[in-house]
């Protein structure tokens, strides 16, 4: 890949990993009470949140290379920073599937089950887990980039 598309890649990355963040927290806030459904939002929120889970994916190689020896040697805080961002990713991934997945399956159950506060709780940790990692993208977007 072209340093340009590289580039171009990171910077969709980082505006949809915003986008995906703020979508996470919809179902978050509409799951708090067991009886709502909010099955397009949680839809809608995981698709984006994968979305960029997959675009990072995508470019992670590269970055590998050309940036992150780079960024260690100028700054092991802000290398740390992308060390710590990925799993906080990944795990928005996981609890955002996990919520849909818990948020489907609640459908017929009795609203004070626990599907449905579980869902709840996948997906604001989703949205904590993302804003976090986000926060730490931009920072370290600002220090170096392709």
């Amino acid at each position: 890949m072209s340093a340009a598309l590289l580039r171009a890649l990171e910077h969709v990355h980082g505006h949809v990993a915003w986008l995906s963040t703020l979508a996470l927290y919809h179902p978050a806030i509409l799951l708090r009470r067991p009886r709502r459904r909010a099955v397009g939002a949680a839809l809608s929120a995981t698709a984006l949140v994968t979305a960029t889970v997959t675009l990072g994916a995508m470019i992670y190689a590269a970055y590998r290379e050309h940036v992150k020896p780079a960024l260690f040697v100028s700054s092991p805080l802000i290398g740390s920073l992308f060390e710590r961002k990925e799993p906080l990713g990944v795990g928005a991934v996981i609890l955002a599937w996990a919520g849909l997945s818990l948020h489907l399956s609640a459908r017929n159950e009795d609203p004070e089950l626990r599907a449905s506060r579980a869902a709840f709780v996948a997906y604001a940790g989703a949205a904590v887990f993302t804003t976090l990692a986000a926060t730490m993208g931009v920072i370290v977007a600002v220090f170096r980039t392709f």
